[in-house]
């Protein structure tokens, strides 16, 4: 008689229920990750977009004011003497600039005490002035020079003087130094006291007593420019000249540095290749994201993109349309010398550039920074309005957002529908393994029974 027989006797219930939750997965899983995949995919072609659309909005902020092509050369004869910066407004030209005297802030000495930092000064009321600002310092008969200095560094209304104490030579002694923290003539530092002993009146003497070898008396710099002389409480000049500043370095009498002043050709110049080669890197990067290539038989991220197209439909656009208002023979971006290649890039011809701008920078200027019209305005508003918060671009990283959110919660519901269904399938495949194991166990019995009974028949 046939046995009932399993494999193995004893179903691999773990088995089982693994290959068949894995089946009953795969459909929905690979669905899950071909749409993680392809969202991971567009996210980053759209990161990739933003950063190139970013570095092109860099060099267009470059060009789009109008002050962008008045930049300026400024050279200093002798950068010893003073260097020298310039803005768009300062007027192209040439000057002679002597520097007679730089500006200094007041500095006072004391005479020396002998205790040092705890010697005692004396008591009263010491009044130190910072120009028509003044503040006192309360001094006890126990206050040392130490105390005096610290309680000058700490007042409240101290209008900008700085108390150190300076050892002597043999180290033993100290002085009190009083250092202003501006400069000019303004700001000169003058002390006095009221109510003072022999000891603070002593002070106040030695402070009061300039001496050429330690002190500095507070002045302005004086300097003259094509012969006119300049006044300045500070080392810094600016509006003798307008739109250019002068900081000073080094006084020499009857000592002329030439300082010259040019419109800066090799900064437009800089700016307009800068905006060239941005462009091209968004452009490439767009026709890489939307290509197809037939060899390979793959195509890029957003090929068939419909906000793809557009930014570069509006772009090119923008690049090759005549500047609204502008005249004269300056009114495209072709006509500056940058034109479009066959692969949809744009080229400098630098020397026609440089014509332009030497024939007509007013209209270079145009070209690209006309009001609401130029290029690299409308370029920079057209941007500024895809980059924005509210922009189409933001809108789509939302969407990508919501989807990846989805594609979790997908998976979420997946992994406990899968839980739910390993649980069933184990419950059944053990019940059913059990049940096999005691069909099998009855057949062994009932194979031996019978067995038995054709080993008696035969014997009878």
């Amino acid at each position: 008689m046939a046995t009932i027989s399993t494999s193995g006797a004893v179903l691999d219930v773990n088995t089982l229920v693994t290959q068949l939750v894995a089946a009953e997965r795969s459909t929905t899983d690979q669905r899950i990750n071909r749409d993680t995949v392809k969202v991971s995919t567009e996210f980053t072609a759209l990161a990739t977009l933003k950063g190139a659309m970013s570095a092109f909005q860099s060099a267009l902020a470059a060009l789009k004011g109008t002050d962008s092509f008045e930049p300026r050369k400024v050279t200093s004869g002798d950068e010893a003497a003073f260097t020298v910066s310039a803005t768009s407004k300062a007027a192209a030209g040439r000057y002679d600039v002597e520097v007679v005297q730089l500006a200094s802030a007041s500095r006072l000495g004391s005479g020396v005490f002998p205790d040092g930092p705890t010697g005692t000064v004396g008591s009263g009321t010491l009044s130190i002035a910072v120009g028509t600002d003044s503040f006192d310092i309360e001094i006890a008969a126990d206050d040392t020079l130490a105390d005096v200095r610290d309680a000058i560094n700490a007042a409240k209304d101290n209008s900008g003087v700085r108390a150190t104490l300076i050892r002597d030579t043999a180290g033993t002694g100290s002085y009190l130094v009083l250092t202003g923290s501006k400069t000019g003539a303004d700001n000169a530092v003058t002390v006095s006291a009221t109510g003072a002993d022999s000891g603070l009146a002593q002070l106040v003497q030695d402070l009061q007593s300039f001496d050429s070898q330690r002190d500095l008396a507070a002045q302005d710099s004086v300097i003259f420019i094509s012969g006119y002389e300049i006044h300045s409480a500070s080392n810094t000049v600016t509006g003798a000249i307008d739109g250019v500043t002068l900081n000073l370095k080094k006084a020499e009498d009857n000592k002329l540095v030439s300082l010259s002043v040019e419109r800066d050709d090799s900064t437009i110049q800089k700016r307009a290749e800068s905006f060239v080669s941005s462009y091209n890197a968004l452009a490439q990067q767009i026709a890489t994201l939307s290509r197809y290539d037939a060899t390979t038989k793959t195509a890029g991220p957003l090929i068939g993109d419909s906000m793809l197209r557009g930014l570069d439909a509006q772009m090119r656009r923008i690049l090759s349309a005549p500047v609204s208002g502008a005249t004269g023979n300056h009114t495209t971006l072709a006509s500056l010398g940058i034109t479009t290649t066959g692969s949809g890039t744009l080229q400098l011809d630098a020397k026609r550039f440089r014509d332009a701008l030497d024939a007509d920078p007013a209209g270079v200027s145009q070209v690209f920074a006309a009001a609401e019209s130029g290029v690299a305005v409308r370029l920079s508003t057209f941007l500024d309005t895809k980059l924005s918060s509210t922009g189409e671009l933001a809108a789509r990283d939302q969407r990508i957002a919501a989807k990846r959110k989805d594609l979790q919660n997908q998976t979420t519901a997946l992994d406990a529908r899968m839980e739910v269904l390993q649980q069933r399938y184990m419950k059944q495949f053990s019940a059913l393994d059990a049940m096999l194991a005691q069909m099998q166990s009855t057949s062994g019995y009932l194979s031996q029974q019978l067995t038995s009974l054709s080993n008696l028949n035969k014997s009878s």
